[in-house]
């Protein structure tokens, strides 16, 4: 959610009710700024009132990357366009072209990517398995098409696709090609 809080507009980044005892309900929050990036704590009272940053939502298609930026192509209008890696930021280590995301924009500006829930990467690099390891909870590192660096269970091989939470940077499971 985005919120404009003293004229300048802020994306929650996590919040927690607090209800101390005898005393009124407040929220704890961590907001991050859309101008500057920098990420502020701010407490919200029961009584406080938060206007909320209405946003455009576009679908947009991941096309190619010239290493400082990266280019997409909006699926409803084939308007095509490109961002700075600086914006992106965590989302580039699961973009691989093709990729369907949606932009949020807010007067016109693009303020925030949403990542697909998951999405599937092939493994370029990682130790060998070892025969017979069936001890679980031992995982071992692997190097993702893109860069990303995840722990995998120890029956993932090289050249295998699987499917990566994007919320988290974690494995869910093997695919099947």
């Amino acid at each position: 959610m985005a919120i404009k809080l003293n004229g300048e507009l802020y994306r929650v980044f996590s919040f927690q009710h607090i209800t101390p005892g005898n005393w009124r309900g407040m929220v704890q929050t961590k907001l991050k700024s859309l101008k500057s990036g920098s990420i502020i704590e701010h407490r919200f009272r029961s009584e406080d009132r938060v206007e909320q940053a209405y946003l455009e939502t576009h679908e947009v298609e991941f096309l190619y990357s010239d290493g400082s930026d990266y280019y997409f192509m909006n699926t409803e209008s084939f308007e095509q366009f490109h961002l700075s890696a600086d914006w992106l930021e965590d989302a580039i280590p699961y973009m691989t072209p093709n990729i369907k995301l949606k932009i949020e924009y807010c007067e016109g500006k693009p303020i925030g990517v949403e990542l697909p829930a998951s999405v599937e990467l092939r493994v370029t690099s990682t130790e060998p398995g070892l025969r017979g390891a069936t001890v679980s909870n031992v995982n071992k590192p692997a190097t993702l098409e893109t860069g990303l660096v995840i722990q995998v269970p120890p029956f993932v091989n090289e050249g295998e696709l699987i499917r990566v939470d994007t919320s988290e940077g974690k494995y869910q499971e093997r695919v099947k090609s």
